[in-house]
């Protein structure tokens, strides 16, 4: 699984309400509308500054707050390959996995900056700063979850496979 994009930052505590306001998760089921409202609470114009396939980038106990789906829902319709943070809430980072959204544990996260063209490896276990010409060691994911992830989230690795496999 290999990703490219720019890095876009943000700080430690991120929590779920500040991904995706309360003023929208009850309002629509439609991912794609929640999307344009990722993170708006941060930068009014985030959904707007970011391309596909882009990279948030975090510092410590990203996604912390209530257990709803909607926060790595919405930053995965929004075209965000993958979160890479220091650290993860713990429900945050098992709903990422369960709709297929990378959340990647990478100390050293903070030495990324900004706008950082960035070239991720999970099956190496690697973060390429192409900008800064550095390699981060990413902390890895156990072969099952990568499955899940590549057959993108728990639900569709269900209906691949009939069932949860771990083989």
């Amino acid at each position: 699984m290999r990703f490219k994009g720019r890095a876009h930052k943000v700080g430690d505590d991120v929590n779920t309400d500040l991904i995706i306001s309360g003023r929208y998760k009850f309002k629509t089921l439609d991912d794609k509308e929640l999307a344009k409202h990722v993170l708006e609470d941060l930068d009014p114009e985030f959904y707007k500054k970011i391309g596909g396939g882009d990279f948030i980038v975090a510092g410590r106990n990203f996604g912390c707050g209530s257990s709803r789906e909607q926060a790595p829902l919405a930053i995965k319709y929004a075209g965000i390959s993958a979160v890479i943070a220091e650290s993860f809430a713990r429900i945050f980072y098992r709903n990422s996995i369960n709709i297929g959204l990378p959340a990647i544990e990478c100390n050293g996260a903070d030495e990324i900056g900004g706008g950082d063209l960035l070239e991720v490896d999970l099956e190496v276990g690697v973060i390429e700063d192409k900008t800064i010409d550095k390699k981060l060691n990413v902390k890895p994911m156990p072969d099952f979850m990568l499955r899940i992830l590549g057959d993108g989230g728990l639900a569709a690795h269900f209906r691949k496979h009939g069932g949860f496999r771990l083989d």
